[in-house]
C-alpha cells in the first residue's frame, strides 16, 4: 500500500473545480490529503514570500508564508469554490500580516515607552536608535525567568493580567507586582550608565 503523498492527486470533484486547478486541490486537503497541501504549497510559495516581502517582512517573510500555509491546512475545510482559491489564500495571508504587525507594535511600544520612560528621567529627547532597541532586549534578558515570564506575556502577547495569573497559576496579586518589578528593573538597568 503506498503512502498518501505517494498517490497521485485525484480532483475530488472535477466538475466543479474546472476553471481553477487549485480549487481541486483545497477541496481534496479538506477531505485530508496531505499531497494537496504540498502541491498547493509549491504552487503559490514563491508568490506569498513575494507578498510578504513587499509588504516589508523582509527578515520574517518566510516564517510569515509557513504561518500562511498552517492556516491553509488548519481551516481548509471553510474553503468553498464559489471563490478562487488565490482569494482564500490572500485573506488568509492578510491576517497573518495583520497579526505579525500587532506583534511588532507591542515590542515597539515597550521598547519606545522603556526609553521614553528613561528619557524622562535623564532630561533628554527619545531616540530610540537599533542599539537603543537592543538595550532593551538585552534588560529583558537580564531579568529573572519569572519576571520576564509576566513582562513578556504582557507586552508581547498582549494577555490580560487576569489571563497570565490563570496561565502561571498564581494570584492576580502576584502578577501585578512581578510586572512592577520587572519595569522597575527594566528602567533601571535602562538609566544604568
Amino acid at each position: 500500500m503506498t503512502s498518501e503523498a505517494e498517490q497521485p492527486f485525484r480532483p475530488h470533484n472535477e466538475a466543479r473545480c474546472s476553471e481553477d486547478p487549485d480549487a481541486a486541490l483545497a477541496l481534496n486537503l479538506a477531505a485530508g490529503s496531505t499531497a494537496a497541501l504540498a502541491e498547493l504549497v509549491r504552487r503559490h510559495q514563491n508568490a506569498l514570500l513575494n507578498f510578504f516581502l513587499r509588504m516589508g517582512a523582509y527578515s520574517n517573510g518566510e516564517d510569515l508564508v509557513q504561518e500562511t500555509f498552517l492556516r491553509v491546512f488548519r481551516y481548509g475545510r471553510r474553503y468553498r469554490p464559489s471563490a478562487r482559491f488565490r482569494t482564500f489564500l490572500y485573506t488568509l495571508a492578510r491576517h497573518v500580516w495583520a497579526d505579525y504587525c500587532r506583534k511588532q507594535q507591542r515590542r515597539e511600544r515597550l521598547g519606545f515607552w522603556l526609553l521614553a520612560d528613561a528619557a524622562i528621567r535623564d532630561e533628554h529627547p527619545p531616540t530610540p536608535s537599533p542599539r537603543d532597541r537592543m538595550d532593551v532586549r538585552a534588560a529583558l534578558n537580564a531579568l529573572s525567568p519569572k519576571l520576564r515570564e509576566v513582562l513578556v506575556l504582557s507586552v508581547y502577547q498582549g494577555l490580560r493580567y487576569r489571563e497570565i495569573a490563570e496561565v502561571l497559576g498564581v494570584p492576580l496579586g502576584t502578577v501585578k507586582s512581578r510586572m512592577n518589578l520587572a519595569l522597575e528593573n527594566v528602567r533601571k538597568m535602562l538609566n544604568a550608565p
